[in-house]
């Protein structure tokens, strides 16, 4: 039987990662993707608050794996970016990864001009739902925004059209 060829790594930020530990859909990640890596940097910012419970979550999450970066001047040449994002997108180009999950304008706009394949967390639900893994968006959207992440309402109203959601409810 042929070997499987490697499949190459998502790697993730903490923004994304906290709203889906928030949604309680940390299980998406495995569906959508099987491995996630993500680096030290954001491991450290994911566990500065509720340290105990987002342990356990990662500890539940053997698909999210905390990976160093091989080499740490890699981050240097990120400017204007926090440590996490920095890290990220030395990861991404590390380990040539297939897919960068990342909110933040600045690591965006960054990784966009590295030719990086990109989405965020809007990014992760609409493809959750297209694979059958949710149902509707718009909840999940409401419970986001409810726990105080910053979603632009063109943003909002392109992934509900995309999801094919009615708005007018």
């Amino acid at each position: 039987m042929p070997s499987k060829l490697p499949i190459e790594p998502v790697i993730l930020n903490n923004t994304p990662l906290v709203a889906l530990w928030s949604l309680n859909r940390l299980p998406l990640l495995r569906d959508l993707y099987e491995n996630v890596l993500i680096p030290e940097a954001v491991y450290d910012e994911f566990i500065a608050t509720e340290r105990s419970a987002r342990q356990t979550a990662l500890d539940e999450s053997p698909w999210i794996k905390i990976t160093p970066i091989k080499n740490p001047r890699h981050v240097l040449v990120y400017t204007g970016l926090d440590r996490g994002e920095t890290e990220v997108l030395a990861l991404a180009n590390e380990q040539s990864a297939r897919l960068v999950i990342i909110d933040e304008y600045k690591g965006r706009r960054y990784a966009k001009r590295l030719g990086l394949p990109l989405t965020g967390t809007l990014g992760v639900l609409l493809a959750a739902k297209h694979n059958g893994f949710v149902s509707t968006l718009a909840p999940l959207i409401d419970q986001l925004l409810n726990d105080g992440l910053f979603l632009a309402p063109e943003l909002i109203k392109k992934m509900l059209d995309l999801a094919g959601e009615d708005q007018t409810q």
